[in-house]
């Protein structure tokens, strides 16, 4: 709980696209195509894109991820992730590509491995606490499934 005076630096638990983890981490995933929600904007955001995104105001990651397939860089996109999930005790984290569920939904899924899911229960872990769609490929999957 909050002390009087403290400013609360991380998402609304019930707010739009916030995923809870296990460690109670709260990261909100989104699509881009969409218009950003009201409210508070990321402190970080980790955005998985064919093409570079345009800047913001906050700090940014970019993730060379083609729509539909995998990260260009496996390695890199691993570090991202865990700077994302390192980075979501403490700040605003959000992780998003166009439309928000297959790239965004397997970057979660991963996050959710990196706290504590296991790999097999992840994308159901996803689906069920932040949509449904997440996840859209078996390749997508199996990504998770190997993910370390």
């Amino acid at each position: 709980m909050p002390s009087l005076g403290s400013v609360i630096t991380t998402w609304e638990p019930t707010a739009a696209g916030v995923l809870r983890l296990p460690s109670g981490r709260l990261i909100r995933g989104r699509g881009l195509r969409h218009p950003l929600p009201a409210g508070p904007t990321p402190a970080f955001a980790l955005y998985l894109l064919r093409k570079e995104p345009p800047s913001v105001e906050w700090e940014s990651r970019w993730v060379r991820w083609p729509d539909f397939r995998l990260p260009a860089d496996r390695a890199g996109a691993t570090e991202s992730l865990r700077e994302a999930l390192a980075r979501a005790g403490d700040e605003r984290v959000e992780v998003a590509c166009g439309g928000g569920r297959g790239r965004t939904g397997t970057a979660l899924a991963c996050l959710a491995v990196l706290d504590g899911v296991p790999n097999t229960e992840a994308v159901a872990y996803v689906r069920e606490h932040y949509s449904r769609h997440a996840v859209e490929t078996p390749w997508q999957k199996r990504y998770v499934s190997r993910f370390a």
